[in-house]
């Protein structure tokens, strides 16, 4: 199995791991949940986080194929049409998602619905890297919360046993990561191997039920992210901002009392 090149990108703002992956043997690739920076109290986005891809990958001489998002992100925006608009790429994100399932240069990207920490998140399988999203994080840390609209921790469990049946080897690229208690440095790789032995919530085999039990009373104590309102209006969009009004003004709106 081809391994591809995989480049990581870290923003501590929002704790998240954006990709760069890329065909050994060529120069196609594709970037995996990328970031928009932006400052809530003010309501500025900036494009330092997304720079950073884009000069690697022209200071590479890459060809984008493919901007990847696992899930409508509810703790950063999508930077995706802006790296389009940059380098090219087609984004993939919902339901146009299943053309993914095709190959850039030597490399097969398949995709995984692996919902319950929302309903739609997705794990890409590119080679022998899975890019897991929010369903799995480091096995110090444990599982994503299933608290959003349309999320379940039955459902989730279900889902990391898809990841959990790759090849032990297979190597596991996650979305986010806190830095466990005991560990100070960040982390975002491990494989289904590490998983199945050593994750905190589902490793060693443990059942469903003592899953769920878990997992539910865990998210009852987690407030929303910070990003949750403004993320979802952008992301729901595949990274573009809301329409304009009359005067070309973009808002993004605050629901009261709803969350």
């Amino acid at each position: 199995m081809i391994s591809p090149d995989v480049t990581a990108f870290f923003d501590e703002a929002t704790n998240t791991i954006s990709y760069v992956v890329r065909d050994p043997s060529g120069s196609s690739c594709a970037v995996v949940d990328s970031v928009l920076d932006f400052d809530y109290s003010s309501g500025r986005t900036d494009t330092r986080s997304a720079d950073a891809i884009i000069a690697f990958v022209k200071e590479h001489e890459l060809k984008v194929e493919w901007l990847l998002e696992s899930h409508v992100h509810a703790d950063h925006l999508s930077a995706a049409p802006y790296i389009q608009q940059e380098v090219g790429g087609k984004i993939g994100i919902g339901e146009r998602i299943t053309v993914v399932q095709d190959t850039f240069g030597q490399l097969r990207g398949d995709v995984l619905h692996t919902p319950g920490h929302t309903p739609a998140c997705l794990t890409y399988v590119i080679g022998d890297a899975a890019f897991v999203g929010d369903t799995l994080f480091m096995p110090d840390f444990g599982t994503a919360r299933c608290d959003f609209p349309g999320g379940s921790s039955e459902t989730l469990y279900n889902s990391i046993q898809k990841i959990l049946a790759l090849p032990d080897e297979t190597r596991i690229f996650v979305g986010h990561d806190y830095k466990a208690p005991g560990r100070d440095e960040y982390a975002w790789e491990t494989t289904v191997g590490e998983q199945k032995a050593l994750n905190i919530h589902v490793g060693e085999g443990k059942s469903a039920e003592d899953f769920v039990k878990m997992r539910d009373s865990r998210d009852a104590t987690l407030a929303m992210p910070k990003l949750i309102i403004p993320s979802l209006q952008v992301n729901m969009r595949a990274g573009q901002m809301p329409p304009a009004d009359e005067k070309g003004d973009v808002f993004l709106k605050v629901p009261v009392n709803k969350l």
